[in-house]
């Protein structure tokens, strides 16, 4: 309930929107402008035993300094825009923009002549040498990634630059605020069904790649990589449900493309024409991500197949299990309409593992995925450690999970 209540406090914040920026020079780039000092006058006594003088002082100074500055524009050919007193270092400093061709620099030269100038110089910019701590996403700290992950860290290492996912699911809303531009394919393969946005492929599509730092929503594992949507699945009353046949000429589609990743948030009964293509993706170096459902023999298909990376969102009483453990509860992700709600289940820990895969293939191009669990054959997934890893440096993403973690393929 405290999660929810988070969410929907953040939800609220979202809807209110954020406090504009504010902006000394609207529609003038900072190219385009200059910083002019006049010499800002001694303080003088007043007769109430007070000094003047230290902002401006009274209306009458403030006007007259204003005055001079707009003088020295108008002689310059300059727009006045803006002035503050900066009385520390003996000086008024005055913004003018250089409304013609003149560069800044010839127009700081011919400024350096004027008697009533101590000096001028343009606006230079300056970059910050470090990422931000957290993306500017207000739905961000609800996510469990964020904490569990240390998401912000990751994205310092890799973003999925170059990569490409297959998201073979349910429709994907592409243009959602969250995604738009992030899906370069979303194509059909359900014969007699028209493309429309459904609630589990677009979830999935966000936890993968929703865009980063936009002011909204979420950010996804991977919000630079590009997602292929390729609808085999319907939303139905009883869920989202897949034909075999869309899944093969979908699956087929994604190895032909040469996806980097393969999203299979599902689970069925194993099927000769899948395990085949499957097997041919592996081969080709495709990294296959699939659900696993605790109910079926081996997670069921595809997860049941070697290879395949199977991911849950909850732990197993049999610690032998082949299965890794990602976030996947009260997850907050992109839906059809451009909203966003939370979701549960192994299909969105897959997809998280997915947005790490191309984490991993950004800095390592190589077959497969080594993951980092607590145990050799699978477990709690430390992103970290793994990305660590692939980028064969310790990169600093994170303090690290499990103190215990091993290596696992």
């Amino acid at each position: 309930m405290t999660a929810l209540l988070r969410l929907l406090l953040l939800f609220a914040a979202l809807l209110m929107g954020a406090p504009a920026l504010a902006q000394g020079a609207p529609g003038i780039p900072p190219e385009r402008q200059i910083l002019v000092m006049v010499r800002h006058p001694a303080d003088h006594f007043q007769p109430n035993g007070a000094y003047g003088g230290g902002a401006y002082g009274d209306d009458l100074s403030r006007s007259a300094r204003e005055r001079l500055a707009k003088a020295i524009a108008r002689n310059h050919r300059l727009t006045f825009l803006d002035g503050w007193p900066m009385p520390m270092i003996g000086v008024d400093c005055f913004i003018m923009a250089v409304p013609d061709a003149r560069s800044t620099s010839a127009a700081v030269a011919e400024l350096s002549r004027d008697s009533k100038v101590a000096w001028a110089e343009p606006v230079q910019l300056f970059q910050a040498q470090g990422g931000s701590a957290h993306p500017n996403d207000p739905l961000f700290p609800a996510q469990p990634a964020a904490h569990q992950w240390q998401l912000a860290d990751l994205h310092r290492v890799a973003t999925g630059r170059g990569v490409k996912v297959a998201v073979i699911d349910s429709g994907i809303q592409a243009n959602h605020p969250d995604l738009a531009g992030q899906v370069t394919v979303n194509r059909n393969f359900i014969v007699g069904q028209s493309e429309v946005p459904e609630d589990h492929g677009t979830g999935v599509a966000g936890i993968i790649a929703a865009k980063a730092d936009n002011g909204i929503g979420i950010a996804g594992v991977a919000p630079d990589a590009r997602l292929l949507g390729l609808r085999a699945c319907a939303q139905q009353r009883n869920g989202t449900v897949c034909d075999g046949l869309s899944l093969a000429k979908a699956l087929y589609f994604a190895v032909e493309q040469h996806a980097d990743v393969i999203n299979l948030s599902l689970s069925g009964p194993d099927d000769r024409l899948l395990r085949a293509i499957v097997d041919v993706a592996l081969v080709r170096g495709s990294i296959v991500v699939s659900a696993y459902d605790s109910k079926k023999p081996d997670g069921g298909f595809p997860a049941s197949v070697p290879g395949v990376i199977a991911v849950s969102d909850h732990s197993f009483a049999a610690p032998s299990a082949r299965v890794y453990i990602a976030p996947g509860r009260d997850v907050p992700t992109t839906q059809p309409g451009g909203r966003w709600f939370l979701v549960n289940g192994s299909s969105f820990a897959a997809a998280h593992v997915s947005g790490l895969a191309a984490l991993v293939r950004q800095r390592r191009h190589a077959a497969g995925l080594t993951l980092v669990a607590d145990r050799g054959d699978g477990g709690t997934i430390d992103a970290c450690a793994t990305l660590d890893r692939a980028a064969g440096c310790d990169c600093s993403c994170g303090g690290g999970g499990a103190s215990n973690a091993k290596l696992a393929h």
